[in-house]
């Protein structure tokens, strides 16, 4: 027995039995190849396709995969004005399917996220049709406290790190708080349940990716 792979699957297994009990549609594999066949199956290549700023997508290569068959996508890290790039996260919150990751996942069935423009916390509330939420085994917390820690002082150092952001966090890793102006955590989004009105998917993935 592969003790690590257990130790996934099990935890995977209660957070997708409590994420469909909070109305989520959840499904956990332990391989990335077919989930990614999975998400692309939830995706017609007409739609018009949303997505957050996400290291998982990018590891994954999700967003090559959905230029290439044909689908819009409403990406605006490639923006190349900040004009450009607020009409992009605009569209996204009408569009046919929003592609995001979580920084955190509870153990109960809970999404946690932070966000500084709030484009991606508002997407995964209110707007587009779908919603399809992509995480590694990583993410998952051991509680909604846990799980707000790990957004704190996990994903958002490493992510103001990785986008050169002038705040305390990029320097010490860890979150105080901060007055920066350049500060990305000004929204906190817990989902206790999934929202009303929309087709909302989890998938959880048996190795580490993103932040």
């Amino acid at each position: 027995m592969n003790i690590k792979n257990w130790h996934s699957s099990t935890l995977a297994g209660q957070t997708v039995k409590n994420l469909r009990d909070n109305h989520f549609t959840a499904e956990y594999f332990a391989d990335r190849d077919e989930a990614v066949k999975y998400i692309l199956s939830l995706i017609d290549t007409t739609d018009s396709v949303g997505t957050g700023g996400s290291m998982t997508l990018t590891e994954l290569g999700i967003h090559e995969m959905l230029v290439k068959r044909g689908n819009t996508l409403l990406d605006h890290s490639t923006a190349k004005t900040n004009e450009e790039s607020m009409e992009i996260c605009r569209n996204q919150l009408t569009s046919d399917v929003f592609l995001s990751s979580a920084n955190a996942i509870s153990l109960d069935g809970k999404i946690v996220n932070i966000d500084g423009r709030c484009n991606r916390v508002a997407a995964l509330s209110f707007g587009p049709k779908r919603v399809i939420v992509v995480a590694g085994i990583n993410k998952i917390a051991a509680d909604l406290n846990a799980a707000i820690y790990r957004a704190r002082n996990i994903a958002a150092p490493m992510n103001a790190k990785r986008l050169n952001k002038k705040t305390p966090c990029a320097v010490t890793g860890t979150c105080s708080d901060c007055k920066s102006p350049e500060r990305i955590c000004r929204a906190f989004q817990v989902l206790h349940q999934r929202p009303y009105a929309i087709d909302y998917h989890i998938v959880l993935i048996g190795e580490h990716l993103g932040y």
